[in-house]
């Protein structure tokens, strides 16, 4: 699909200026995506003290270490960059953990 789009930005000249990441095909995938991203941000929630740091979900008790390629790493981090805003930033590994969770719930469906 990419090699398509890029054919046609040249026919049209124009140019791509980001790609989204793969959540299944046209509006529902985006809509999926979108989704996850919110439940994330409403699910994070900074600590109590005078230093809180990164905000967190408290009911995350576990912390594994989940092995992945480069490019996947990379990709995540791309990613939080993009959903994350001034009150309230997202890390790579909170992302992998909601779209994991996501995942799982959906194989119980």
């Amino acid at each position: 699909m990419s090699k398509n789009v890029d054919k046609i930005a040249v026919v049209l000249g124009a140019k791509v200026v980001t790609r989204l990441p793969r959540t299944g095909g046209g509006a529902f995938g985006a809509a999926r995506l979108a989704a996850i991203v919110e439940k994330l941000q409403a699910r994070l929630m900074p600590s109590e003290g005078k230093r809180p740091g990164r905000p967190t979900d408290v009911n995350w008790v576990h912390h594994p270490k989940i092995p992945m390629s480069k490019a996947t790493e990379q990709r995540l981090i791309r990613l939080a960059q993009r959903i994350s805003d001034r009150s309230r930033k997202v890390s790579a590994m909170q992302l992998a953990a909601q779209l994991l969770e996501d995942a799982v719930a959906r194989l119980d469906e």
